[in-house]
């Protein structure tokens, strides 16, 4: 890590165990009787809660430090902290409406990642991860802070440190992301909260020049058959994203109902409030910035087809924000025998802005940080293209927008044998005029063959506007104005859970009309007919003694692999031991992930998307973990040789084309839980 990064780091985690020391003393000095800690997560639009875990599990501690980890068919371009695409359909996130965070949503904040808690006494999660050698290695600081000030209060705090210069030439990416919550439970008024800030930069090498490099290196070096990794030629040596973002959200909530009266003894009676109906009012502020630079003149000439404004560098950039503000009332589930759950209406307003611009020749650039070690820059350097005339000189490069939905939630989550969830909306102004999404999950459990069945439908329906950032873009070498009609898509499945048995299976279908995707121009197109998409997948925990075998398998289909290139087969299977030594707790064991082959994306860091080349297929290989994870008290530590099969099963190991998986790599880390 860099000496200010660190500097940074212990006075913020000092801070930290500062305010918890003369904040919450009292707590800690009485050592009352500990009830158990909770986290919950919450859901849009009104501030559902939803149940989470705390993140104090030693099993597979390790693989959060494996980029290839994320998940069994991860398409990336190779380095932890950079850009990647979940192959798994099903599990794929729908296109946001700043799409420079797609690439990178496993790396930056959100929330449906953000947790709350309820510890009692203060809990600070310390955890660090680390490998690699002086030129590729690999640091990742994670630091999770919450107190309570009484039953009623709870306040929060995050940092995340991700540093990786890369195990490829150019590639080397950090990330700082830090952020606050807190939350209030009283008997009328609630509150929960929560602010990230993130900031990333990342060098991008366009992929290495030729992958025989990889795959047979011999050809390329005159029959010498080592490579290392960091002598492999890259396509770019310049070129840097920046992409920064804010999230702000806050959700209250005041309850008007009738005191209940319960007689404790003789000489007592405690009143309890039964809510009837609460108001809510929810405030989401978010922001965005993206820039894209390369300074080398013959990059911007050679690498990119189109060049429309400098030939010497590129410089482009693109701003966002949007403010929503959220107003419901809701009936609330349980205030009598014949409220069996709750019923809410909702109107959302929301402004948007965005802006967009590319630096033109000696026009003034602002310098932003960049990764170290920096190649120098020839200026002998001449490109012999011209500039490409601009296609759309109209297009127009900012954007207010105003929208309007209402809405209503049906919910119903203290059924003993069933609960469920439908919300649904509509828009009536602005480009949300004629949208709908119509989101529904339902389930139950019951016996079956002597074991517990836990039982979860859902369903899905929308009919969205494209982002503004599809429709209308302009850059030093993408330019695009289109008339995008709005996608449909429906989508419904279910999954089943033997608990005694550790077994699950899952089945959902999607069927999408206007799907809009990057063609292989890396320019978004808009498929006029339908793409359907079949997933199933199969997990299944097998125990022998002391030794388990974890395996998952998904199965998935796409009727048009030229639009959805999808792998058919993903397997990730986990076989290990679990055991003791005195009090240290220990699991040894071995991982793969494994893919069938498809057609490979590819990756366009001018725009941060994947599309499809209709290349060459990828996939058929394992990449194979051997890890010993331990725990030991309140400190959890591991030891991993990841890739370890590197050499053994084929020299073919790539997610996409150009871009090879990390090569071996021994990796440490050790997490520490200070609750007081």
């Amino acid at each position: 890590m860099q000496k200010s990064n660190i500097q940074f780091i212990i006075y913020l985690t000092g801070i930290i165990t500062v305010l918890a020391a003369v904040i919450f003393p009292i707590q800690a000095a009485k050592k009352p009787e500990i009830a158990p800690s909770y986290a919950w997560r919450v859901e849009e639009p009104l501030g559902v809660r939803v149940p989470a875990s705390i993140d104090t599990l030693y099993e597979n501690f390790s693989h959060r430090y494996v980029p290839q980890e994320v998940s069994a068919a991860w398409a990336a371009t190779g380095n932890y902290c950079a850009e990647g695409r979940q192959m798994l359909w099903m599990e794929r996130r729908k296109m946001s409406d700043f799409m420079f965070r797609d690439a990178v949503q496993t790396w930056v904040p959100s929330l449906e990642k953000a947790k709350f808690y309820n510890t009692r006494i203060p809990m600070t999660l310390l955890s660090y991860g680390f490998g690699g050698g002086k030129e590729d290695g690999q640091d990742a600081l994670n630091v999770v802070f919450s107190a309570n000030a009484g039953p009623k209060v709870q306040i929060g705090a995050l940092l995340d440190y991700l540093y990786s210069k890369g195990s490829y030439q150019n590639q080397a990416a950090k990330d700082l992301t830090w952020g606050f919550s807190g939350s209030y439970t009283g008997n009328r008024f609630e509150f929960q909260g929560v602010f990230t800030h993130f900031s990333l930069l990342g060098k991008e090498n366009g992929g290495i020049t030729d992958d025989l490099y990889i795959t047979d290196p011999a050809e390329v070096q005159g029959g010498n058959t080592s490579v290392n990794p960091k002598d492999i030629p890259t396509n770019l040596t310049a070129a840097h994203n920046r992409l920064t973002g804010t999230d702000l959200w806050l959700n209250s909530r005041y309850k008007l109902g009738f005191y209940k009266e319960e007689q404790v003894n003789d000489t007592t009676v405690r009143r309890t409030l039964v809510p009837v109906t609460s108001f809510i009012w929810t405030l989401r502020y978010r922001d965005g910035f993206h820039r894209f630079t390369d300074s080398r003149q013959q990059e911007n000439t050679e690498f990119w087809p189109n060049t429309y404004f400098n030939l010497a560098e590129t410089s482009d950039r693109q701003k966002y924000w949007s403010l929503k503000n959220t107003l419901g009332i809701a009936l609330l589930e349980g205030f009598n025998k014949w409220a069996k759950a709750g019923l809410s209406a909702f109107l959302t307003i929301e402004n948007r802005h965005y802006e967009m611009e590319t630096l033109l020749p000696d026009a003034p650039d602002t310098p932003g940080d960049e990764v170290p070690d920096e190649p120098a820059i020839d200026p002998s350097e001449e490109g012999e293209v011209t500039l490409k005339p601009n296609p759309y000189p109209d297009l127009v490069t900012s954007q207010n927008q105003t929208l309007l939905w209402v809405g209503a939630q049906l919910l119903r989550q203290q059924g003993r044998l069933l609960n469920y969830d439908v919300t649904g909306q509509i828009g009536l102004i602005g480009d949300a005029v004629g949208e709908v999404k119509v989101d529904g999950r339902i389930s139950t459990s019951f016996r079956l063959f002597g074991d517990t069945a836990q039982v979860n439908a859902f369903g899905h329906f929308s009919n969205l506007s494209a982002p503004w950032l599809v429709r209308h873009y302009l850059s030093n070498h993408f330019i695009w104005d289109n008339d995008f009609g709005k996608t449909r898509s429906l989508k419904f499945g279910g999954e089943v859970l033997l608990g005694r048995t550790g077994t699950f299976i899952s089945a959902g279908v999607e069927n999408v009309q206007n799907l809009i995707y990057f063609n292989s121009h890396a320019l978004p197109v808009q498929e006029g007919g339908s793409v359907q998409i079949v997933s199933a997948k199969l997990k299944q925990n097998l125990k022998f003694g002391p030794v388990h075998w974890d395996n998952e398998v998904t199965f998935q289909t796409s009727t048009r692999q030229d639009v959805v290139p999808l792998p058919k087969v993903a397997v990730f299977s986990n076989l290990y031991a679990l055991f003791r030594i005195a009090t240290l707790k220990l699991q040894f064991g071995v991982s793969c992930d494994y893919f069938t082959k498809y057609r490979s994306l590819g990756f366009q860091p001018a725009t941060m998307t994947f599309y499809n080349i209709n290349g060459p297929e990828v996939g058929n290989y394992p990449f194979i973990n051997v890890y010993l994870n331990c725990k030991l008290s309140k400190t959890r530590f591991f030891l991993m040789v990841s890739h370890v099969n590197q050499g053994l099963t084929g020299t073919n190991y790539f997610s996409m084309s150009h871009y090879p998986m990390n090569p071996r790599r021994f990796q440490l880390g050790v997490s520490i839980d200070f609750a007081n």
